[in-house]
């Protein structure tokens, strides 16, 4: 778990944040923060909503309450203005251009970025995955799906974002590729960077996060320091109520 303190700057706030599809409604009276520089895990079972929060902060989706972001509002922006604003979203799945470069698909990712600092700033994403440096002039579609999820989230460091939204990155890859993924979490808050993590993997996403927040049912049920003693058995109830015997989602 890290150590260090994050700063107390509130960077995100949401109150009162419902969202959903069409006239299905997920998500009800969502508050959360985030302070700068400060990685949160957003956990709780399959369909509590999690996905649904990320893509209503991130402008992908309609939604009522209020989001401010680095002191502005931002409950109405798309996705355009959220990313201007400094907000990444890595959504789920190896999301990248499989017959462009490596290189390609950040200069890609860097579009807005003056050109002359869009380089250096696809050099640096690319210093957090050293294996998928080395395969830059190659094809994204010659990437395994652990190196492609890597490039997903190096695109997604390419514009230097304040916050960083992962969505599930572990998913189909390998106890190592996790590892070297999740690693990139500890590096970027200790950079300075604030992370918003969606992860099922519950040990390995409260070893690199100063907070939690636990989603049943549309609804935060739980938050705590990812350091509170018996919080794995805390997460059980609040995602179970009264049934402990089920098993935390993997």
């Amino acid at each position: 778990m890290p150590t260090s303190a994050p700063s107390k700057t509130p960077l995100l706030q949401v109150s009162g944040l419902t969202a959903g599809y069409g006239k299905i409604v997920v998500l009800r009276d969502i508050t959360l923060t985030i302070g700068a520089g400060e990685a949160v895990a957003l956990l709780g079972p399959n369909g509590a909503g999690k996905t649904t929060l990320l893509r209503a902060v991130s402008g992908l989706l309609p939604r009522t309450g209020q989001i401010r972001f680095a002191g502005g509002d931002i409950s109405t922006a798309g996705p355009r203005d959220t990313v201007r604003a400094g907000i990444a979203h890595v959504v789920e799945g190896h999301r990248v251009f499989t017959q462009l470069s490596v290189f390609d698909n950040l200069l890609l990712a860097g579009y807005g970025v003056a050109r002359e600092a869009r380089n250096a700033q696809v050099e640096e994403a690319l210093a957090f995955f050293p294996e998928i440096a080395a395969k830059r002039n190659d094809k994204a579609v010659t990437l395994s799906g652990g190196q492609q999820q890597m490039l997903a989230v190096a695109q997604g460091l390419v514009a230097r974002p304040r916050l960083l939204m992962l969505d599930e990155p572990s998913a189909g890859l390998s106890p190592v590729l996790v590892d070297r993924v999740l690693a990139a979490v500890s590096r970027l808050r200790e950079g300075g960077t604030a992370v918003l993590l969606v992860e099922q993997l519950i040990e390995k996403a409260l070893a690199v996060v100063d907070r939690v927040y636990a989603l049943a049912r549309g609804s935060i049920v739980l938050e705590a320091n990812a350091g509170e003693a018996d919080l794995a058995s805390r997460l059980e109830h609040a995602y179970f109520g009264a049934d402990v015997s089920a098993p935390l989602a993997s």
